[in-house]
């Protein structure tokens, strides 16, 4: 049973990160009559705009993140960023508070060397061959082992920052340069990867509930700098393939347990299905599902997380979604070809409501439906080229 909000019998979810993702969980939350507390480390985050409460703190400063559980009592601790002080969460759901999906997950996927780890070397599950370094000489020496070209990041960033391809040992210096910039947490270690050639990557979506184990149809996308440029839904995939994707997923995310939406980000190659990443939360390709699915990613992350059961998940129509992103710094700005986009036939748009733009940072997303996917792409890329972000001096 569920009281209103703000009364004494509501239900409460707290989101730590409240980006444009996470605003559409308090969206859906708040559907279903839940108490919703927006939480980032920014004023006016795109979350706190829609949430019942909003509070600015550092995340990753432990204490003020426990005072501030520990003050509110949520019923449900929802993070959905990585760059968060995991190990108060760990302490926490000790003490009984209820850490989505669970605090191990959110404290192993928080950084790329524990889920890798897991992966690979618990799980044996494929993956690029790795190797980590927290030195310059070290990733000298990481780089000479897997050769070149090889893939460098942050053990901990997201949205693909500090993430390069390294193509020769000139390179390696300024890479190791890009990663310090673009890593969260002060942390210097990074992961090397030896690059693979892949024919595609993917997000397969799995849902855990009360129902089992849930997949949505797969998820193609496009990276640049190691952000997702568009993506859609369904992608190509051989039922061989599909099986051995769904295996993966499965494996990993019945591991880190608990009730959730889980993207699993997986290669596609001519010698099968490589794991890549996981992210214990909705992810920014499925924000396609929202123009797709008959239920949303989000729509599907709230159900399970609230208990509810999860029937099988039905894909309405093929669809694609595409970015628009900032290419400087600014914090007097406007968005327009707003009514050009939408003219666009099948079309959604999300101005996501970011307070600044960064280079590279996702102001708004196109979302657009069609009879194939390739036709869904051409709707939603045109879509997004009308929106364009004006700069005020």
């Amino acid at each position: 049973m569920y009281g209103s909000p703000h009364s004494s019998h509501a239900r409460k979810i707290m989101l730590l990160g409240s980006g444009e993702l996470g605003k559409e969980v308090l969206l859906e939350a708040q559907r279903l009559g839940v108490e919703t507390i927006a939480v980032d480390r920014y004023e006016h985050a795109p979350a706190m705009q829609v949430a019942h409460r909003a509070y600015v703190i550092d995340m990753l400063d432990a204490s003020a993140l426990r005072d501030l559980i520990l003050s509110e009592k949520p019923d449900l601790i929802v993070p959905e960023i990585e760059a968060i002080a995991t190990s108060a969460l760990v302490e926490l759901e000790q003490e009984g508070f209820h850490v989505i999906p669970t605090a191990r997950a959110a404290q192993l996927t928080m950084d790329r060397e524990g889920i890798r780890r897991l992966a690979a070397e618990t799980l044996s599950l494929p993956t690029a061959p790795y190797r980590f370094a927290d030195s310059l000489e070290e990733l000298r020496e990481a780089v000479q082992a897997l050769g070149t070209p090889c893939v460098i990041k942050p053990i901990m960033s997201s949205s693909g920052k500090g993430q390069s391809v390294c193509r020769s040992e000139a390179e390696i210096e300024a890479c190791w340069q890009y990663a310090m910039d673009g890593g969260r947490a002060k942390n210097q270690r990074v992961i090397v990867e030896g690059f693979i050639h892949f024919e595609s990557e993917i997000t397969l979506l799995t849902v855990r509930s009360v129902s089992g184990t849930t997949f949505c149809a797969p998820i193609g996308h496009v990276q640049k700098d190691g952000d997702y440029i568009e993506s859609w839904q369904p992608h190509a995939m051989s039922q061989a393939q599909i099986e051995q994707a769904e295996a993966i997923a499965k494996a990993v995310t019945d591991e880190l347990g608990g009730y959730g939406i889980y993207g699993v980000e997986l290669f596609l190659t001519s010698d099968g299905v490589l794991f890549s990443e996981v992210s214990p939360r909705p992810h920014d390709t499925g924000m396609v599902t929202m123009v797709t699915q008959d239920l949303s990613e989000f729509a599907l992350h709230v159900r399970a997380i609230l208990g509810f059961p999860i029937p099988t998940v039905r894909l309405l129509t093929p669809g694609a979604s595409h970015t628009l992103k900032a290419d400087r710094d600014s914090d007097s700005f406007r968005i327009g070809g707003v009514e050009e986009a939408l003219s666009v036939p099948n079309t959604q748009v999300r101005l996501f409501g970011k307070p600044v733009t960064k280079p590279g940072r996702r102001m708004a997303v196109a979302l657009s439906s069609a009879e194939n996917t390739e036709h869904a792409r051409e709707l939603a890329m045109r879509a997004a080229q009308s929106l364009h972000i004006v700069y005020e001096q």
